[in-house]
């Protein structure tokens, strides 16, 4: 199987279906009408000459927000590449053997995955945060230097494509190779992704491979971007504060992104060097990091000399976002404002302090390790600062439902058990035994996944309103989040057992004996793969279909006096543009107080109405779990006589349950997994999933279980029998979750609540 067409086909399919959501969204739009109706009708087509102005517009806007807006699109079509990779990682390793790709293939989307992620993912999209939101909360008018900022950003796009060039050129002449003689092609094909591992460790990465020099090229253009735009953050947030905003009152993301760009600073400019002496290695015959000279340990020190700081250069931004929203939606101020920052300015100085534990085990001189074991121990201290403040800032709160609050209490749980972990490898001893394991992944990636691209989306959701002037589906908002951060849990705590039996890391196989562990760690990966197209799904969709926004308050931060600078810029445009006059809460109370309220029901008096709705749906879910069960094993069948399934799936179900292998009692548990335990858990979700518990809503809540059915049942199958049996997974529990939902409207089943005009959720 080819990787390269699988990756840009999987590629062009996720960027194929956004356009055609916006085109379709795009079409039922319908905006409000003079009178406060809604006008339809059809709709102006873009003609050539509104697609070359804003072509122009776009490549050439100096504005703060609209270079934000391309740094936040920039940074989600490489999260859904180098997604791309991470689910084909985890696909190899369903099975212990390299069946899907080649070992080479594997170290190849392992080496891609990282950098694309680290670099061309989390930076931009904080820098596309920081340049909306910054200017408006500090009160400026634009960034300090606005062409600069618009340079930042268009020195990106040519880095990643230099950084991917191997693949580019691979889809390129493997397609040409139908109509052109191969062997005019051999340039091309001369380029091929590098498979060194994201830290790029010589030797392997003086092998002779043009592509290597690309990517080196690529990572340095990203390190200039990256060090114009923190020169920008720092000079706007010294210099163009407005002059009401001091110190004192600056608020915190903006001191995070102070710390973030002065890290960046001292930073980047070190890698920008490492990686000119590795290029001169490969291709001038110096010798800084080879054997003969001055060592791979030397490319080491560089490396992790930025690479300890990036990790707190891409964690702090979002620190600084839980530390703004999580506030607004538990309604108590920030306790402990003061502390956090010193916290913040503390990682930001003894982040340069703890490079070498990633080198505990290079057999460094011991007095050195210890020292870098006190340091990476002490750095803890200040993160668990803002832990226990955030914490805290949620104790006798007023805590709201919504999207944002589940992303921010989610991320708390994992950074706690992502920081601990890292506190343990700190220690040299334990550092030694578990360096080269999945331990490590674990740890990371509880920090990378659990609260960094977390509260991404928790930001996304808070300030949707005010980019977009319309609200997302909040149902579908809250079913997204809950099932990124199980799925964020299941992964990466999954790796964390198998760091814990000492599986290595870096392997494209392993022994058989952890093979139910790698299907339960990527069961967890599709979880977030699938949340993560339901956000994008929710922003695309929303921004045509989003019910418009008609107060400058939607989450009622008046009320707790949190009405910060840049919802009073958004109330200020909207009472400029639309008219709609400022809102003022019913009742306004210090944010500090606890909300007061009434006497709690009793154990029995909340059990009651759960046990008599659960007992009410087993009933209608049963029946409906059973025609859509039958409709299901119908499809099956049909696959079954084109080779696509095999029956004996059903015998191996069995003995999940310590019961023979028999296939009649296997299709057994199969029916009554299907009228019991399906069905309840669709009522319980289909509160939060988008449209009313029929049709729509059974098609996305089959969608979602469609991946633990394809990944329980799957049998080996590799090529056109995998896609043929994927098509048939997905058909089968499509035509499951019609009948199923069908069936339960058509007797009446539980219907949704209807909204009321306070919601929060």
């Amino acid at each position: 199987m080819n990787r390269a067409l699988v990756e840009v086909s999987l590629f062009g399919i996720v960027i194929v279906s956004c356009l055609l959501t916006v085109v379709l969204a795009r079409r039922l739009r319908s905006d409000p009408s003079p009178d406060g109706g809604y006008a339809t009708g059809r709709r102006r087509r873009f003609d050539l000459a509104d697609l070359k102005s804003a072509a122009v517009h776009w490549t050439t806007t100096t504005n703060h927000r609209e270079i934000g807006l391309l740094y936040i699109a920039f940074g989600t079509v490489a999260a859904i590449w180098g997604g791309i990779d991470a689910m084909m990682i985890r696909t190899h390793l369903l099975t212990p053997e390299a069946n899907l790709w080649t070992e080479q293939t594997y170290n190849e989307l392992f080496t891609m995955h990282g950098l694309t992620m680290l670099i061309f993912f989390v930076t931009p999209v904080f820098f596309g945060i920081g340049n909306y939101f910054l200017p408006l909360l500090i009160g400026a008018d634009d960034m300090a230097f606005p062409r600069l900022n618009a340079v930042g950003f268009w020195l990106l796009p040519p880095s990643l494509l230099l950084a991917r060039l191997g693949i580019v050129a691979e889809v390129t002449g493997s397609l040409l190779a139908v109509v052109v003689p191969s062997e005019w092609l051999s340039v091309l094909f001369a380029f091929q992704e590098p498979a060194i591992g994201w830290t790029m460790y010589p030797p392997l990465s003086l092998a002779p491979n043009p592509q290597t020099n690309f990517l080196l090229l690529g990572l340095h253009l990203s390190g200039i971007a990256t060090t114009i735009g923190a020169i920008n953050f720092i000079t706007t947030i010294v210099y163009e504060r407005d002059e009401s905003i001091g110190w004192a009152n600056l608020d915190i993301f903006s001191w995070n992104m102070l710390v973030t760009s002065a890290i960046i600073v001292f930073a980047f400019p070190l890698l920008g060097t490492a990686l000119l002496m590795l290029l001169f290695d490969r291709n001038f015959g110096t010798t800084f990091f080879a054997v003969e000279g001055g060592g791979p340990i030397l490319w080491q020190h560089l490396l992790w000399f930025w690479g300890h700081p990036e990790v707190y250069i891409i964690f702090l931004p979002a620190t600084g976002l839980m530390s703004l929203i999580l506030p607004k939606f538990v309604g108590r101020k920030l306790f402990g404002f003061k502390f956090i920052v010193y916290s913040t300015i503390a990682i930001g100085v003894l982040s340069f302090g703890v490079w070498a534990h990633h080198m505990f085990t290079t057999g460094i001189d011991p007095r050195i390790r210890a020292s870098f074991m006190a340091t990476s121990i002490a750095i803890a201290v200040p993160s668990a600062i803002k832990v226990f403040n955030w914490i805290t800032t949620m104790w006798n709160g007023d805590v709201k439902l919504a999207a944002p609050t589940i992303l921010c209490v989610g991320s708390i749980g994992l950074f706690i058990v992502g920081g601990v972990t890292g506190i343990f490898l700190a220690v040299i001893p334990v550092d030694i035994i578990y360096h080269g394991t999945y331990y490590v992944v674990g740890h990371f990636h509880l920090i990378l996944m659990g609260i960094i691209p977390l509260m991404m989306f928790a930001a996304s959701y808070y300030w949707y309103p005010l980019i977009t002037g319309r609200m997302y589906d909040r149902r579908l908002a809250i079913f997204q989040s809950s099932l990124l951060v199980i799925g964020a849990a299941l992964t990466f705590m999954t790796l964390m057992a198998l760091g814990f039996l000492e599986l290595p890391r870096r392997y494209a196989t392993y022994p058989p004996e952890y093979a139910w562990l790698q299907v339960v760690a990527t069961v967890g990966a599709f979880l977030i793969g699938i949340s993560v197209l339901m956000w994008l799904y929710n922003m695309l969709w929303s921004y045509f279909q989003g019910a418009p926004i008609e107060t400058a308050d939607p989450w009622e931060l008046k009320a707790t006096e949190q009405f910060t600078p840049e919802w009073q810029w958004f109330e200020d445009r909207l009472e400029r543009k639309h008219g709609v006059p400022p809102s003022e809460p019913d009742e306004t109370r210090p944010s500090y107080v606890p909300a007061q309220e009434d006497r709690p029901l009793s154990l029995y008096s909340r059990i009651k109405p759960v046990a008599r709705t659960a007992a009410n749906d087993a009933g209608t879910g049963a029946v409906g779990g059973f025609v859509g069960t039958m409709f299901m094993t119908g499809v099956l069948l049909v696959a079954v006589v084109l080779g696509a399934f095999e029956l004996e799936s059903f015998a191996n179900l069995a003995t999940f349950v310590g019961l023979p292998a028999n296939l009649t009692l296997g299709y057994g548990l199969f029916l009554v997994g299907g009228m019991t335990v399906w069905p309840l858990l669709f009522l319980s979700l289909g509160e939060y999933l988008p449209g009313e518990l029929t049709l729509v809503t059974g098609l996305w809540y089959a969608t979602v279980i469609a991946s633990g059915f394809a990944l329980a049942f799957y049998t080996g199958q590799l090529g056109l029998e995998l896609v043929t049996y994927l098509l048939f997974v997905l058909l089968a529990h499509w035509i499951y979750g019609l009948g199923l939902a069908g069936t339960i409207a058509f007797l009446g089943g539980r219907q949704r609540r209807p909204s009321t005009g306070d919601e929060n959720e």
